[in-house]
């Protein structure tokens, strides 16, 4: 199961206060949760989940935000119950304008897409509507996606691919939803949109900018000559990046294309060799499908000096501290201590790793 923090979640401290100020209290707490057959790994955190609600009992929350929190709450179990099976499976993620008709080049790349990476084993995600998603769906066919519908003011309906289909979720909060998109992507493709697209991509790319979520491939599409994609990206470098409000290295953590053969072939290049990473302590632990030869390793520490600095970096095998994720303990690793910053040079080293020679 992916950790879309890219470890944060296992290194939240764990000695955090779980009493309600009230012994008694803790105790029948503890027996609920035995009682009621929790596994042993997971009991800890519902009694602390449990031991807030008591807390807000006595806070004096607003009914208003405890409708909030629940329904909240209630959203996030329903998406990871229909996430649970497919876990093993990589999905991508696609963003783009409802508005879009089929006559249009951007539908017709985005149904492309979509079938294209279920070619490649990936399920698609989308937001459920109609215009890009519903092509990106259509590509991919109703057993390889899923859809995150937003309920809305006005009439909303989700596309004919995965309407009635058990794996169409409904949010009442963008905020539960978006969640969900970053917390399953494998891959991010974002065709040309509104307002709504605008956000998710730059949610997106906030998130791995600040070391918030793990890097993964994000994807700009546009159809053949689209200038949709070339015209925002030179909005970053003629506004954002001369004013000093992002550096050149954020560029690197995604692609524009106007071909779609060419954004899928990025997504499956970010995965030739590279796994996945999680921060253990201070040390970054990058997971690789095959271990890489020692002049890789020597051409690595003097390619990327600037984010490894005086620190080692070697190849070894899991730390006992991922224990926690059996299913990756026999992957090789590479691991060392970098500066948490510029995180577009990390992009630019797991797509090193992805190149470099391996045994």
């Amino acid at each position: 199961m992916q950790d879309f923090t890219g470890g944060g979640i296992h290194a939240l401290p764990s000695s955090s206060s779980r009493s309600v100020g009230d012994p008694a209290f803790d105790e029948k707490i503890r027996q609920l949760v035995d009682e009621w057959g929790c596994e042993e790994k997971s009991a800890g955190m519902i009694r602390a989940m449990i031991t807030t609600a008591l807390k807000m009992a006595k806070d004096n929350t607003s009914m208003a935000d405890l409708k909030l929190f629940s329904r909240a709450l209630r959203e996030m179990r329903t998406a990871s119950t229909v996430f649970s099976p497919y876990r093993d499976q990589k999905k991508v993620v696609v963003f783009g304008s409802a508005r879009t008709d089929p006559n249009e080049l951007e539908y017709q790349a985005a149904q492309a897409f979509g079938k294209l990476m279920h070619e490649r084993g990936y399920m698609t995600i989308t937001g459920g509507g109609d215009g890009i998603m519903g092509a990106a769906q259509k590509g991919a066919g109703r057993e390889a996606s899923f859809g995150l519908n937003i309920r809305l003011p006005f009439e909303q309906r989700a596309n004919e691919t995965i309407d009635g289909d058990a794996k169409l979720i409904d949010f009442n909060y963008f905020f539960t939803r978006k969640l969900s998109f970053v917390k399953e992507a494998h891959a991010v493709a974002l065709f040309p949109g509104g307002f709504g697209t605008m956000d998710e991509g730059f949610e997106v790319l906030t998130l791995m900018q600040t070391g918030k979520a793990r890097i993964i491939p994000v994807v700009m599409v546009d159809k053949w000559h689209g200038t949709y994609w070339r015209t925002w990206n030179s909005f970053l470098a003629e506004y954002l990046l001369k004013l000093g409000l992002i550096s050149q290295e954020d560029f690197h953590l995604f692609r524009v294309t106007d071909k779609v053969e060419d954004a899928v072939a990025e997504i499956e290049q970010f995965y030739r060799n590279f796994h996945s990473y999680r921060w253990v302590r201070d040390h970054l632990v990058i997971r690789m499908k095959h271990a890489i030869t020692d002049e890789a390793i020597a051409e690595l520490r003097e390619g990327f000096v600037d984010i490894i600095g005086d620190h080692v970096l070697e190849q070894t095998v899991a730390l006992p501290e991922e224990q926690n994720e059996p299913e990756l303990l026999n992957l090789p690793r590479l691991i060392f201590v970098p500066a948490r910053k510029n995180f577009g040079r990390f992009r630019c080293l797991i797509d090193a790793i992805n190149v470099v020679p391996w045994i």
